[in-house]
C-alpha cells in the first residue's frame, strides 16, 4: 500500500526554497506537488495517468495560486478523468472556445465590418460612426460572443441612447447594429440579427423638415456657389439640376437616360423608383412625369456628351456601372461652405413648396410636382395630372432662379412671377 503524503500545510509553501541538492518538489497528495525552481518560481503541478502514460498538468504559480487553489483544481481535474477526459485535452479545447469567442467577439466583428464597409461611408460621418460604437455600444457588449447576443440586451443599450434625449440617435445606432449582425451572419458568425427584432421598440422621432434656405439673398449666394463649383463634371451637372427640378435626392441621383425625352422636355421616373405610399403596388402605378424648363435641357444637354452612353445620368466616380452615393450632393453643399443644419440635397424641395406657394402658385400643383399623392386611386394613378400647368410653374420657378443667380449684390431681389 503506497505510503500517504501529509497535506502541505500554507507555512511549508511559503517558506520552500529552491536546494541545488534537492530536492525540489513538495507534495500534498493525489498526484498535487510544488515544483521549486532556480529562478525561485514556486510552480503548482498535478501528475496523474491517462491513456497508459504518466501526464504532467499546469495549475499556476504560488502564491498567485494560494494551496486550497491548486487543491480545488486537482478535484476538478480527477473528476474529468473519471469521467474519462483528459484534463489537458480539456484545457486545450476550452482555450481554443475562448480564443474562438474573442475573434468572434462583437467588437472584433464590428471593427472588421467597419474596415471593410467604412468607406462606403461620408468621410464626415465615419468618425460619428466609430464614436457611437465606442460610446454606447462595445463598453455593454463589446466582448460578448456576437453569436450570443439577443435582443433584449440590444434593447438595453438603446434604451440608455435613448434616456439621453437622444432618439434619432438610438434608432441610428439600431440601424448600425443591423448591418453589423448581417454581416456577422455573412460570414458564419451568427446565426440571426436581434436588431432587427428591435423594430418598432422604439418611440418614432418626431418629425422634422429638412433644412433649407428660403431667403432670396441667400438662395442667389447658394445658386451661385453651385455655379462655380469646381468639382466632377456629373456632381455639378446633379448640384445644378436640383434647384431647378426639386426631386428627391434618390430620385435624382439614380436618374437614367431611358428615363428622359429630351424632345419632349420631360422626365418620367419609374414608380419602382419613387417614394409610393406604403401598400400601393409599384406594378401599375405610372411613372411621375417632370417637366424640364430650359435651364434644366441646357444642364441634362452637357451631361449627354459626358455620360449619354451610360445608363446613368449622373454614375459614380469609382465605376459607371453605378449611380452616384447618396451623400455625394450634401459632401458637395459641405466643401462650399453651407453647414448641414443649413441645407441639405432634400431641402431644395422644400426650398421650392414654400416660395411657390407664398408666390400664389395653386398647392395642387406645387404637390403634384413633389410627387406628393393625395389620398386614393386618382391620386395615385393619374400621372399627368396639371402636367400643363406645371410646366408653366417649373419654367417660372427656373427663370427666378436665374434671376437670382445673376442679381448683382445690393441690387434689388427679383420676384418669383405668380400662376398665369
Amino acid at each position: 500500500m503506497p505510503k500517504r503524503v501529509p497535506p502541505l500545510s500554507e507555512t511549508q509553501c511559503q517558506k520552500a526554497r529552491f536546494k541545488p541538492e534537492g530536492p525540489n518538489a513538495l507534495h500534498d497528495g493525489d498526484g498535487l506537488r510544488l515544483l521549486l525552481k532556480a529562478s525561485g518560481a514556486k510552480l503548482w503541478q498535478l501528475r496523474y495517468h491517462f491513456g497508459g502514460k504518466e501526464q504532467t498538468l499546469s495549475l499556476g504559480a504560488f502564491p498567485a495560486v494560494g494551496r486550497e487553489a491548486a487543491r480545488r483544481a486537482r478535484m476538478e481535474a480527477r473528476a474529468l478523468l473519471a469521467q474519462g477526459i483528459d484534463p489537458n485535452q480539456y484545457r486545450k479545447a476550452q482555450r481554443r472556445t475562448q480564443e474562438a469567442a474573442t475573434r468572434n467577439s462583437f467588437e472584433v466583428v464590428a471593427r472588421e465590418w467597419f474596415a471593410k464597409f467604412g468607406e462606403q461611408l461620408a468621410i464626415s460621418y465615419r468618425p460619428k460612426v466609430m464614436g457611437r460604437l465606442e460610446k454606447d455600444v462595445f463598453p455593454w457588449i463589446g466582448r460578448r460572443p456576437i453569436s450570443e447576443i439577443e435582443a433584449p440586451e440590444l434593447l438595453e443599450l438603446l434604451q440608455r441612447v435613448e434616456a439621453r434625449g437622444t432618439l434619432e440617435t438610438a434608432h441610428r445606432e439600431r440601424t448600425l447594429l443591423s448591418a453589423i449582425f448581417r454581416y456577422a451572419i455573412a460570414t458564419a458568425r451568427a446565426k440571426h440579427d436581434p436588431a432587427a427584432d428591435l423594430r418598432g421598440a422604439l418611440p418614432l422621432p418626431p418629425k422634422k423638415s429638412f433644412p433649407t434656405i428660403t431667403a432670396p439673398a441667400r438662395i442667389g449666394e447658394l445658386l451661385r456657389a453651385i455655379h462655380g463649383y469646381k468639382g466632377d463634371p456629373s456632381t455639378c451637372a446633379a448640384l445644378r439640376l436640383a434647384p431647378l427640378l426639386f426631386v428627391r435626392p434618390g430620385e435624382l441621383r439614380g436618374a437614367e437616360w431611358e428615363e428622359v425625352n429630351l424632345s419632349a422636355a420631360e422626365w418620367r421616373i419609374p414608380a419602382a423608383r419613387r417614394k409610393l405610399k406604403k401598400g400601393t403596388k409599384d406594378a401599375g402605378a405610372p411613372p411621375h412625369t417632370v417637366p424640364l424648363p430650359r435651364q434644366a435641357m441646357d444642364v441634362l444637354g452637357d451631361a449627354h456628351r459626358l455620360t449619354g452612353t451610360c445608363r446613368y445620368i449622373f454614375p459614380s466616380v469609382r465605376t459607371k456601372a453605378r449611380p452616384m452615393s447618396d451623400n455625394t450632393l450634401n459632401a458637395a453643399l459641405r466643401r462650399m461652405g453651407f453647414e448641414a443644419d443649413e441645407i441639405v440635397s432634400h431641402g431644395f424641395r422644400h426650398m421650392a413648396s414654400t416660395l411657390l406657394n407664398e408666390r400664389g402658385w395653386p398647392q395642387d400643383w406645387i404637390e403634384r410636382q413633389l410627387s406628393h399623392k393625395p389620398a386614393g386611386v386618382r391620386g395615385i394613378y393619374n400621372m399627368a395630372e396639371y402636367l400643363p400647368q406645371r410646366r408653366a410653374m417649373m419654367q417660372a420657378w427656373a427663370d427666378y432662379l436665374d434671376a437670382l443667380r445673376l442679381s448683382p449684390p445690393g441690387a434689388p431681389l427679383p420676384e418669383l412671377a405668380g400662376p398665369p
